[in-house]
Order: structure tokens, then sequence, then C-alpha cells
């Protein structure tokens, strides 16, 4: 028989020891060191322009909280990128769970998706929306609303394809369990022009739409999580035609402006959509927009890319 001495012993004991106290924290993790999921996702649906670009579908928001989608535009593609962000792993984004939007304004390229939104998301009888769809937004909604659903719907006592719309007025125009949503006036020439402020449990986010700029969106930020904000550059204006220039002008806003607003502003993080494609020769219009503005602006910046998560 092999016997061992008794600093042996008492090693063999000490070892063993401390294998078991390090099992339970190795094969069996507690619930308390599992990373927790935000509670709050933005994703970038489409951030295009009304240029054909087939990388970036029309403008589309979606702030998924505690898995209920909230989605602000619905251009071109929208209820497409919906499903392939549910793919993506966004669960909330099940385009029979979109039953609340918003609208920052009236303009083509913000709703050409509209009939799709309404209609798609519904399609089975199984599976489909269940309950009405709500849209919020600017005057002239209701006429939308009401002439898709006559040019569109087959048959009008369906109660698959049901929206309320609300035309709405600046302050706080939605709140339930996950969100607060207030409505603010934004600058898109002689168009009624909204942008909105989202409060979630774990983040506050601004989306400007289309604007010119405004001490709104300053004054709605403030510090805010996230800010939202379409932007041209200097560059791809200069390259532009005479008539694109002068409207760029009035109706959207410059690298240089959004560097100035954003540094009032102070967001934890700028994301920039809704850029123009169109780029001076030899020059990528997505770098020289971020390039400009890092100039000037010193805070966190990214450029958004469709179905993009943060």
């Amino acid at each position: 028989m092999i016997t061992q001495s008794r600093p042996y012993q008492t090693m063999n004991v000490l070892v063993i020891a401390l294998l078991l106290l390090l099992l339970p924290v190795t094969a069996f993790p507690q619930s308390e060191n599992k990373t927790s999921s935000p509670k709050t996702q933005i994703v970038m649906l489409g951030t295009g322009t009304p240029g054909w670009d087939p990388e970036r579908s029309g403008p589309a928001t979606a702030i998924v909280v505690n898995g209920t989608p909230y989605l602000i535009d619905f251009g071109p593609g929208v209820v497409r990128r919906a499903g392939a962000a549910y793919k993506k792993g966004v669960e909330g984004l099940y385009p029979p769970k979109i039953r609340v939007a918003f609208l920052t304004h009236l303009h083509a390229d913000h709703t050409v998706g509209y009939p799709d939104l309404i209609f798609q998301p519904a399609q089975s009888r199984d599976i489909g929306r269940k309950v009405p769809l709500e849209v919020y937004g600017p005057t002239g909604l209701n006429n939308m609303t009401e002439y898709t659903l006559k040019a569109f719907r087959r048959n009008p006592n369906d109660e698959r394809f049901r929206v309320n719309s609300h035309e709405i007025e600046p302050g706080i125009i939605y709140k339930d369990e996950n969100v607060t949503v207030k409505a603010f006036l934004v600058k898109h020439g002689d168009i009624e022009a909204f942008g909105y402020r989202f409060e979630t449990p774990d983040r506050i986010i601004v989306i400007s739409g289309d604007t010119g700029p405004t001490q709104s969106i300053v004054d709605n930020c403030n510090g805010c999580d996230v800010l939202i904000h379409e932007a041209y550059s200097m560059a791809t204006l200069n390259a532009a035609t005479p008539e694109d220039r002068a409207m760029r002008k009035n109706l959207h806003t410059s690298s240089q402006e959004l560097a100035d607003i954003a540094t009032r502003a102070k967001p934890g993080l700028l994301i920039l959509y809704h850029r123009p494609n169109i780029g001076a020769k030899g020059l990528n219009p997505e770098k020289v927009l971020l390039k400009e503005i890092k100039k000037l602006y010193k805070g966190k910046v990214v450029t958004g890319h469709d179905l993009d998560i943060f």
C-alpha cells in the first residue's frame, strides 16, 4: 500500500476544496453573472433619400422597446426591411407586430410604403395583425389614410385593414408602458414637419426627420442618449446642380450646421441618415460627410446603414 505524508494529504484536500468552489461558477453559471440585454434597440430599416440607391431603402427607423416596435416613417421597402431585421434576430420586428407608427412629414420618400405597412402585415387571417394600425403624423395624414384605403381595400368591411390615423400638434402625443413620445416642429420648407423624442426605460432618443437647422433639435435632445439626424456634405453640395444646391440649403442640414447642432445638443451618440448619394468625382459621399462632421464635432458619430442595430 502506498501512503502519503501529511503535507501531501493536506495539499490534496486544499486542491479538491478549491475545485469544488470553482465548479458552480464554471459549470453552472449563475443568473447574476449573465449580461442583461438592453430594453431599447434602434433599428435603421431605411436610411436612403428619394434616390434609387439599391443599398438603402426609403426612410424608416424602428425603436423596439421590450420587444414592442415603434416605427418612424414608412418609405419604400419598409415591410421587407422589417422582415429582414426579424430574420436578423430582432424578434420585435416580426411585421404583424408593427402596430404603432409615427410620420415626420408627407413627402413621398417617407410615405410610399404606407400601403405596404397597412396591407401586407395584415393579409393572413391566422397570423396577421389583429388590432388596428395606429398612425400619428402631420395635417394631411387623415386624407392620405382615407384615400389609401379606398384605392387598395377590396372589401370595405374587412377588419384586418383598420387604421386609426391621428393628426398631431407639438407636445406629448403618445404614451404607454414602454415609451413616451413627444412631437416637435422642425423646418422643412413650407411643409408641416415633425421631429420626435422617445423616452424609454433606458434611453432618450431624438430623430430629426427631414429638416434644416433648428433650435428645436437642440432643445429636445439636450444631452439625449442618441440623436438620429439627416445631413448632407459640402462636397456633395458643390457637386450638385444649382437647383439641387438651392433645394438642399432650403430643406436640409449641412455637415457644418449639424456639427454645430450636435455640439450644443450633446448627444451620447449621433447617427447620420438620409444622406444624399451624389458625390464629387472620385469622392465617397459617406466618408466625406463623416470626415466633415468629425472635423468640427468632437462627440461620437457614426453613419447609419440599412439594418444597423444600435
